[in-house]
């Protein structure tokens, strides 16, 4: 199913053995769009520690009882390796948490999480050093891309509004992009697939795509449903082929 990442924020986080608190943003790999943490808000239980829940836990989303469940328990999420709040998420920080919860390392690729899996990265990667980068580069907040400004191949459209997550396989499905100071009221969904390049340091994406193409692309709204009609309709706009074809050939592959 879909969600909204804004939507998401504030979802109480149930472990096997109670409730730790609330989601308060992710962070996605930058190179693949796909979810590898859940940020949680514990309150005063951790206080002082960035608690980050990887999807290899995530249970169902409930959407109606707004609540995540976790397949964990409160000793287990407690006893963790310690990340401090105002540190960047290091691999030397990645390598402990896996092995403590005995996962292999995260994956690459939009079935990171789902049913089709790509190579872990981990055989990529040297053991950790001081003389590595404190954190990982291709590692980003959402809360910290919502802004990003956009822009088509013949200027600028509008911003990052929110994102589209796919709760089955953690990939980030759609950026939501206002447009309101273009074409008053329309927000539009951008496919991370149809991003040309970001830049980071400019708080920019770019897009291969003419702001006319863009704009006469289906609306998304508040009210509009994520069905498959809505987004056969969306990628056929595009001409491109849907995320769920590609999907369906690496399953029978």
């Amino acid at each position: 199913m879909l969600h909204k990442a804004n939507t998401l924020k504030n979802f109480t986080l149930c472990c096997l053995d109670g409730e730790i608190g609330t989601v308060q943003d992710f962070y996605f790999d930058d190179q693949y769009w796909t979810i590898r943490y859940l940020i949680a808000d514990t309150g005063n239980w951790l206080t002082g520690r960035k608690v980050l829940i990887s999807p290899y836990a995530l249970g169902a989303v409930m959407q109606t009882e707004q609540r995540i469940a976790i397949n964990l328990t409160k000793q287990q999420v407690e006893d963790g390796p310690s990340l401090d709040s105002d540190k960047p998420v290091s691999r030397q920080f990645e390598l402990a948490y896996y092995g403590y919860y005995g996962w292999p390392m995260y994956c690459c690729g939009p079935y990171a999480w789902g049913f089709y899996p790509y190579p872990s990265v981990k055989n990529n990667w040297h053991d950790a050093t001081n003389e590595e980068p404190a954190g990982d580069p291709h590692l980003r907040s959402i809360h910290e891309v919502s802004g990003y400004h956009i822009h088509a191949a013949d200027g600028e459209i509008g911003h990052v509004e929110d994102f589209i997550i796919d709760d089955e396989t953690w990939a980030i499905r759609y950026l939501v992009i206002d447009t309101r100071n273009w074409w008053p009221g329309k927000q539009v969904l951008i496919s991370p697939r149809w991003i040309e390049r970001v830049s980071w340091g400019e708080r920019l994406v770019f897009l291969n795509l003419s702001s006319e193409t863009i704009k006469q692309s289906p609306a998304y709204t508040e009210e509009s449903l994520l069905t498959r009609d809505y987004e056969t309709k969306l990628y056929g706009h595009y001409n491109r082929q849907g995320y769920w074809i590609d999907e369906q050939i690496n399953k029978e592959g």
